[in-house]
Parts: C-alpha cells; structure tokens; sequence
C-alpha cells in the first residue's frame, strides 16, 4: 500500500493535461515569464506537476527548476521533456514545499496555480514561507498566486453543506476511445476559511463506466485575503511587497479576489 502523502496520485495525474486540453493560451504563462525576464537569474518553479510552465520555460532558453511532491506528476513532466527533445537532468525535486531544500538558491521562485493554498495547515504553510525565503539568493523575489473566493457565483454557499455533484470535465483519450470524466462536489467552513473536496474519475467506454476512482482531500485548500497574504510575506521577512490583479502587473483593487503577491528578500 502507497502511504506517501501526496494528493496528485492516479487518474488525477494521468488525466491533469487530458482534462485541461489546451493551456498554451493561459495568461499567468506570460506574466511569469516576463518576471524570469525581468530578474535575470535561475528560477523555481514550484508545484510544477507534469510541467505546464517549466517545459515552456526550459523550451525558450530560461534556467528553470522543478520541484512537487507527486513522483507521479514528476514522471510524466520527464516523459514530456524527453518527447519534446528538452534536457530536465537535475532539474526535477521530489519535495514538499514545507521541507524543500534544494542545493542552489533562485533569483525568482514562482508558485503558480494556487499551490500555496494546498497547505492547509497554517504551521506548514509558515514553513513553507520560510522554505521559499531560504531558497532565494539575495534580493531575489518570490510570487505566490492567490484566490480569496473559491466558490462560482454570487451566492456564498452555506456553512459545510455539500454540493450536489457536478461534472467539471470530459475529454476523449487519444487512440483507444476512452472517455475520460472528472466529477466533484464540495464544501466550505467559511469560519476556518478551508474547501473540502471530493473527485471522481470515471473511465468509460461505449457508455460503459470501467474505471472509477474517487479522491477525497480534507480539507483540500485554505483561501487567503489580500492582507492576510500580505502578513505570510511580512512574517517571513519579505520586503518590497506588491500585490496586483489576476494574471497582471496592475495593482489590485481593495476587493480583488483573485490576485498575486510578490516579495524580496
């Protein structure tokens, strides 16, 4: 039995790109390509999975890391680089934010995706913060992505009730025909400010369901204000701060609920 505690770990690797289709367009990959740019030196990616961004990155020429916990994700992140003709060797770590120590320091250190937010526990997530600090050479900056709201629409959902299940994606796998589903379901304890998740994964085939997984989180992701965002930064001992609106360098508005916060050390 695989005890090791990560969450990108069967169908929820394997069916990440699938279920996602094309992401070349998403517009964080400029943005942080433009602070790689702007900082001149290696960078970090953190929580890169099968490598989204650092493929990219590593493809134009840029000194990029990799670092996750899922040697899953990792695995496939490695057969992409070898399909793509793209050298990673000693570019990809198997670490937990928490704990990471790699053995070179970053001019930037990017955590994409809401990563950050994984950690649910605030201990850890301190750590963490002080992981990226460490791991930063001098006047190098750290650029964290951020959601406040985690629910869709206006209505706040009530207090730890579930939502009904819905499907959230389906592709049809390359070559055999398979299509492959992603249902969840979820609740919020706004009191706590903590999603809990639960997925299901279906296989099927001619209508037929011959595979099904579900993978459960709880809780699966904390959500942060913009100023108690701010205060993980400060009390790590970040200066310089700014934070700006969704994908761009604009400063965000005072109810901006998605956003991203950047530091120097």
């Amino acid at each position: 039995m695989n005890t090791e505690d990560y969450e990108y770990r069967g169908l929820i690797a394997q069916t990440w790109d699938l279920l996602r289709g094309d992401y070349s367009a998403w517009p964080d990959r400029l943005f942080y390509r433009a602070i790689i740019e702007q900082r001149s030196g290696p960078a970090l990616d953190v929580g890169c999975g099968t490598g989204r961004l650092l493929l990219d990155y590593l493809a134009a020429g840029f000194d990029v890391d990799g670092v996750d916990n899922s040697p899953e994700m990792l695995a496939i992140c490695r057969t992409k680089a070898e399909a793509l003709g793209i050298d990673i060797e000693g570019r990809l770590h198997k670490q937990s934010m928490e704990s990471m120590a790699l053995g070179r320091q970053y001019a930037t250190i990017l955590v994409p995706s809401l990563t950050f937010q994984l950690l649910t526990d605030v201990a850890l997530a301190e750590r963490a913060m002080a992981r990226f600090y460490n791991q930063l050479a001098p006047n190098g900056m750290l650029v964290v992505s951020f959601n406040s709201k985690l629910w869709t629409g206006k209505q706040t959902p009530t207090q730890l009730q579930w939502s009904n299940w819905q499907k959230v994606a389906e592709s049809p796998r390359s070559g055999d025909g398979v299509i492959v589903r992603r249902w969840t379901r979820e609740r919020y304890d706004h009191r706590q400010q903590l999603q809990y998740e639960e997925n299901r994964y279906e296989v099927a085939l001619d209508g037929i369901v011959l595979h099904t997984e579900l993978h459960a989180r709880s809780p699966s992701v904390r959500w942060y204000s913009q100023s108690q965002g701010v205060a993980c930064f400060e009390r790590a001992g970040f200066v310089n701060l700014r934070t700006t609106s969704g994908d761009s360098f604009d400063p965000a508005a005072a109810d901006e609920t998605r956003f991203k916060i950047s530091g120097v050390r």
